[in-house]
């Protein structure tokens, strides 16, 4: 398995942005989001794999919501690169 994609944006490869764009729109843009934080308020699993990616680790939904609509944004920007290249 390789590694998340921790680059920046302007520093991706086409290919990052789809990988880095799919991981986060399939993990965080679920319409039902497994728990994110335990009781005690520590970050679970799903929760952490976002460090992996370079992201902030979500505590709330509404913060994975926002991983995921940046990867809608990286997904939408990879489209318009290959589309120009065709």
């Amino acid at each position: 398995m390789r590694p998340g994609v921790t680059k920046r944006d302007s520093e991706m490869t086409p290919q990052e942005m789809r990988r880095k764009g799919s991981w986060a729109v399939r993990f965080y843009g679920r319409a039902k989001l497994p728990a994110l934080v335990d009781a005690r308020g520590r970050p679970r699993r799903h929760a952490l794999s976002a460090h992996a990616w370079g992201e902030p680790v979500p505590k709330t939904v509404a913060a994975a919501r926002r991983i995921a609509a940046r990867g809608e944004r990286l997904l939408a920007r990879y489209r318009r690169i290959k589309d120009r290249a065709e």
